[in-house]
């Protein structure tokens, strides 16, 4: 049997990230590259004549021009952050190369750090994969199913009215060919048509081929400005119908993935946040050896992101 080019690709191993993030000075220079790229530019009046100064903790960056003094964490995810830079590189390359995911009690083992601190930082990374891929949307042939987060609570109601039970979709961007691209994911009031089409308008290019398996409310994909093609399913089993092979794979990943990293979350107010992470992953897919890099570039992208916002409820649940 040939080799999965995907499962045996060689990643970065902890060695190789350790040789080159290994001090905070290493971590510091990475940072500065990922915000400025091309050089140091003011953030109120984006003039590139500054000065360095030192003394404290963080390099901070004085602009010539209007004097405005900047810290190379400040306008970032790590904005007031305690902790190394270190810590938080490492933080990175565990998350963003854990498939299956990282609860933040493990995280907390593998930093050494707080329960609360691991928690925090896994909700800023993740928030940061979410930012990332909103930029993005699905095109071309795409393949939607409808899914739950949770379970039935004991006493509570049973299907899909249970309390615990959070909805949202999947879809699956293809090639030509067959071949999975893209996905997204991401938690929806209920199953209806107007909650499906606008989803649509924020996950779906216009003019895309949407296929589903015939529950009713994905004929609002149509108010979205995309086609819909309904496979109605009925009562076969998922084998029994190949069309949604991707889907379901992704899916069943998906409920591997949840069931063997998180013994539990709030699924209403952070399940997007989980969704995002785990969508992220599989987007840069073949690209393991750079995800760090790419996972900091997003972090530094989004700005701060504190405590409260974070444990704000989602307004999307």
């Amino acid at each position: 049997m040939a080799m999965n080019r995907i499962q045996f690709q060689p990643g970065l191993s902890l060695p190789a990230f350790l040789q080159h993030f290994g001090t905070e000075a290493q971590c510091a220079a990475t940072l500065e590259q990922a915000r400025w790229p091309h050089g140091f530019r003011c953030p109120r009046c984006d003039q590139a004549d500054h000065y360095v100064l030192h003394g404290g903790t963080r390099k901070t960056f004085q602009c010539q021009t209007c004097r405005l003094q900047t810290s190379l964490i400040a306008g970032t995810v790590f904005q007031s952050t305690h902790l190394a830079l270190t810590v938080w590189f490492l933080a990175i390359y565990l998350i963003s190369q854990a498939k299956t995911g990282l609860s933040a009690l493990a995280l907390k083992r593998q930093l050494g750090v707080s329960y609360p601190t691991a928690w925090l930082m896994q909700q800023k990374l993740m928030q940061s994969m979410a930012e990332r891929d909103a930029r993005y949307t699905l095109s071309g042939a795409v393949h939607v199913d409808d899914a739950y987060l949770g379970g039935e609570l004991t006493g509570g109601t049973a299907g899909r009215g249970s309390e615990n039970k959070v909805p949202f979709v999947a879809a699956i961007s293809l090639s030509a060919e067959g071949h999975p691209l893209y996905v997204k994911m991401a938690p929806v009031p209920g199953f209806t048509r107007k909650a499906i089409a606008d989803w649509a308008r924020t996950d779906l290019s216009p003019g895309c081929q949407v296929l589903s398996d015939g529950l009713a409310c994905f004929g609002g994909v149509t108010d979205a400005g995309c086609h819909h093609q309904p496979l109605i399913v009925g009562g076969r089993k998922p084998k029994d119908v190949p069309e949604f092979i991707w889907i379901n794979t992704v899916l069943g990943n998906l409920k591997t993935s949840f069931g063997g990293a998180y013994h539990a979350f709030n699924f209403a107010k952070y399940g997007s946040r989980y969704l995002a992470a785990f969508a992220y992953r599989f987007n840069r897919r073949f690209h393991l050896e750079t995800l760090p890099l790419r996972l900091l570039a997003a972090a530094v992208a989004i700005g701060p992101r504190s405590a409260p916002w974070l444990r704000r409820a989602e307004e999307s649940c």
